[in-house]
């Protein structure tokens, strides 16, 4: 039997101490000030945040943040006393420059608790039967000779590039201070002016990479005709779908993201070059496919830059 389904916070630190962490709660009502108490708390020298500086407080599926400061709270650059909140909602603590975090919520399907069942191990097999004494000297076997295996190659499969089309998908990628959300796809990233999303890097191309949605998956295509994007640090060689927490190079030189699910791309640290790397993501896998509005799981993760929302 499922249990009712819990929603997750989420606040993503953009600028700030925190900046790029993310900080996940399903408390009824989350404190945010400099006090110790406080489930959202900053350092004590930071001066311009109240001690009890605001709370998100949720009302059956709604939240709704209140001020409790000195120095004020504001939401989308505007200063609020309280208001309630919606998904991609930027709420800066104290005066422009002050700390900013994004707010989302996710909804997990918590399942039903099982009872434990313990079994009890198989009896150990009985010992085999001894071989027959044979009297005198036994005569030796014939020794077959050994055939080694002829080593054959695997067949690879040819990947064949994805006739893409216009489809209605979310899709949110935050890159430094950008922010920019769109409601259908495919988009194109590059350093042109005329790319959907416009990118200033040194190693980004002109028209560099193409984000579209098909097949219940969200995919990345190379348009550089030079194989510079790596998912977990694997090369891309023509298109590849986006599956939850794959880490995105557009180049071996960066700009690095990571997918969060939900069509959610956030700019990420770049990794180290000790951390092994993870399973590519291939044309096929054997994970459902996700759906635009899939949730990801909740877990704490503090290892993004920055991040986005709808």
């Amino acid at each position: 039997m499922k249990q009712p389904p819990v929603i997750v916070v989420q606040l993503i630190h953009i600028l700030g101490p925190m900046k790029g962490e993310i900080q996940e709660f399903v408390d009824p009502v989350i404190t945010i000030g400099r006090h110790p108490s406080c489930h959202l708390r900053f350092p004590a020298d930071l001066t311009t945040i109240s001690r009890k500086h605001a709370e998100i407080i949720r009302e059956g599926n709604q939240f709704k943040l209140v001020d409790h400061s000195t120095n004020g709270t504001y939401v989308n650059g505007k200063r609020i006393t309280e208001t309630y909140l919606k998904n991609g909602d930027v709420l800066t603590f104290a005066e422009e420059g002050g700390p900013k975090v994004s707010f989302l919520t996710q909804v997990k399907e918590m399942p039903a608790e099982m009872p434990e069942i313990k079994v009890a191990p198989p009896p150990p097999p009985p010992p085999p039967p001894p071989p027959p004494r044979r009297e005198g000297r036994p005569e030796p076997l014939p020794r077959t000779p050994e055939v080694k295996p002829r080593y054959t190659p695997p067949d690879i499969p040819r990947q064949e590039e994805i006739f893409v089309q216009p489809v209605k998908a979310n899709l949110v990628i935050q890159y430094g201070p950008t922010l920019r959300s769109f409601k259908q796809l495919p988009i194109t990233i590059g350093k042109n002016p005329r790319c959907d999303f416009k990118i200033e890097h040194p190693a980004v191309l002109d028209q560099h990479a193409q984000i579209f949605f098909t097949q219940g998956q969200y995919w990345i295509k190379d348009l550089t005709g030079k194989g510079l994007l790596r998912i977990n640090r694997q090369p891309v060689s023509i298109q590849a779908p986006l599956k939850l927490n794959d880490d995105l190079s557009l180049s071996p030189e960066g700009p690095a993201f990571r997918f969060i699910g939900e069509g959610r791309l956030v700019e990420a640290m770049e990794p180290s070059i000790e951390t092994p790397p993870r399973t590519p993501s291939s044309g096929k896998e054997e994970s459902p496919p996700e759906k635009p509005g899939d949730k990801p799981s909740p877990k704490s993760s503090s290892f993004f830059k920055k991040i986005f929302n709808f």
